[in-house]
């Protein structure tokens, strides 16, 4: 089984919300706000046990 750290997504997930924020702008504050969060549980090894 493959280990998925948060250094392996951290550079698709930005180039993944990088295109939505191109794509749909008005959603820009909630892609922020699921990153920061998403980040913060994969910071404290909430998420990916």
């Amino acid at each position: 089984m493959m280990n998925i750290s948060f250094a392996s997504i951290d550079p698709f997930v930005s180039i993944l919300f990088g295109i939505l924020i191109l794509i749909f702008p008005k959603f820009l504050n909630y892609l922020i706000a699921f990153y920061l969060i998403l980040a913060g549980l994969l910071g404290l090894g909430v998420l990916g046990g």
